[in-house]
């Protein structure tokens, strides 16, 4: 059994107590509903959808399933017995390791797979068949891909990409749309391929297992495959099959996939729909289509989705771990020293705002902090607040660290303002059409460095006391 296989996964997380399993939900809204009133639960489950209203016996539809620190620790091999601090301490350097790893552990063409138990070309093509969800009310369509993984290749290296875009239904399912932002590298390859041959391949799966969510769904470094990125990670190389038509590698234990080819002038109109921001994001445009060749899928296939939305939402999570941990490897890497802490807060999707805690060693540190995270690539899109504060603050306290923003920081000369910054068509503040900018703030909250030895020490009881009287009242820690 290949470890990259949805249908262990998901044993393993019924196992773990993590799995709820919702029959005959309408994938017209209830679906999104029940993804919504679960993510806002205090302890929220991977939800298994069977039994859909309007579709054949067998197929289903995933949701959650790196919604909390068992889920995420089980999806990425470190076991379903972390919870939140354990998960964090866990991936320390380990985004900087599998980086390095990434090479050992390339994705391995086979002949055979799960995936190839039936192939649909022609006249066969329809996505109608496969459930894709209304999620939103607000939305502009079926979307059958959210929590996909859409493979690219450059055409000048070869390295293959696989990133998370958003997919809906077009042509009453004989075709599909993706959104793809103009700076990820998807779209790089796509723009290289019409420069050069006026059609770009592309392929993509819609089931899979959650480990090509995480990599699809984070800033893997530019040149490294999201595949092997992956393999490295669980420490199995990736099986693919190879596209008849593109060459696309395709993970051989996917559940639903496909392949073809985008053409610059093939578009339809695409959207509204419901974003990580938590806004329904984009209105009505014109984005590129598919032209569909083939779709291969398992028997009774299973569609991996991940319905963003005001957060938390399905993978708010997971981005704020995972990303939490490959910017602070960033950090240390570029040789900034002093690193205590990093957390991307959920509440503004793991992107939007970014916390830095350092142990200050010299004039000017925090400041360089601030700036080094606020571009890291890691970090550098769509961020609007990087906030530094010093190693007695919690980054991932956010009332720690509105604490350290009201009593450290004077807003006069510790806020400073980067403009014409990486911004997202996706922002409820972009006006207009692309190119798309953003600002963001960076927020000294440190204390100043000539006071450190001065500053007002801060009213708290001493470790010791505290371990002493919650020893005597074990209640008190509860």
């Amino acid at each position: 059994m290949s470890r990259f296989d949805l249908r262990q996964w998901l044993v393993e997380a019924e196992q773990l107590g993590e799995l709820r399993r919702i029959k005959g939900a309408d994938p017209h809204l209830e679906l999104g509903a029940a993804c919504h009133l679960n993510y806002r639960r205090a302890n929220p489950e991977a939800l298994l959808f069977e039994d859909l209203v309007g579709y054949p016996e067998g197929g289903r539809v995933l949701a959650g399933s790196v919604i909390n620190p068992r889920l995420f620790g089980l999806t990425i091999g470190l076991g379903g017995e972390l919870d939140d601090i354990g998960l964090v301490e866990a991936l320390r350097s380990k985004p900087g390791q599998w980086v390095n790893d990434a090479t050992k552990f390339k994705a391995e063409q086979v002949d055979s797979g799960p995936l190839l138990e039936n192939v649909l070309e022609g006249d066969e093509i329809d996505f109608t068949k496969f459930p894709a969800p209304w999620w939103h009310e607000g939305d502009g369509g079926q979307y059958i891909g959210t929590g996909c993984g859409i493979i690219t290749v450059d055409p000048e290296t070869d390295v293959i990409n696989m990133g998370a875009y958003r997919v809906e239904l077009q042509d009453d399912g004989r075709a599909i749309s993706i959104n793809i932002e103009a700076g990820k590298h998807g779209m790089q390859h796509v723009r290289r391929w019409f420069e050069r041959e006026g059609r770009a391949p592309i392929a993509g799966s819609f089931g899979q297992h959650p480990i090509f969510l995480v990599v699809a769904g984070t800033e893997v470094p530019f040149g490294v495959s999201e595949l092997d990125y992956a393999g490295a990670i669980l420490g199995e190389p990736v099986e693919v099959i190879k596209g008849q038509d593109t060459g696309l590698p395709i993970p051989a234990y996917s559940e639903l996939a496909f392949e073809g080819w985008m053409y610059p002038d093939r578009r339809r109109p695409e959207g509204p729909f419901g974003e990580w921001t938590g806004y329904y994001s984009g209105g009505v445009t014109q984005v590129l289509t598919v032209d569909v060749t083939r779709i291969y899928h398992r028997n009774d296939p299973i569609n991996l989705g991940a319905p963003p939305g005001k957060p938390p939402n399905d993978y708010s999570y997971m981005r704020c771990v995972m990303k939490s941990a490959m910017v602070t490897d960033g950090l240390i890497a570029t040789g900034l020293p002093g690193v205590s802490g990093v957390w991307l807060h959920e509440v503004a999707g793991g992107r939007l705002l970014l916390v830095v805690s350092i142990d200050q060693r010299y004039p000017g540190h925090s400041r360089q902090a601030g700036y080094l995270a606020a571009q890291h690539p890691s970090a550098a899109y769509m961020n609007r607040f990087v906030v530094v504060v010093d190693e007695d603050v919690n980054p991932r306290d956010l009332g720690e660290v509105i604490w350290a923003m009201s009593t450290r920081c004077d807003p006069a000369k510790d806020i400073e303002v980067m403009k014409n910054t990486w911004g997202s068509r996706v922002d409820p503040l972009a006006v207009g059409g692309p190119p798309y900018y953003n600002s963001r703030a960076v927020i000294d909250a440190c204390r100043p460095f000539e006071r450190l030895a001065d500053f007002p020490k801060v009213v708290t009881a001493s470790h010791e006391l505290l371990t002493k009287v919650g020893d005597r009242w074990p209640e008190l820690r509860s």
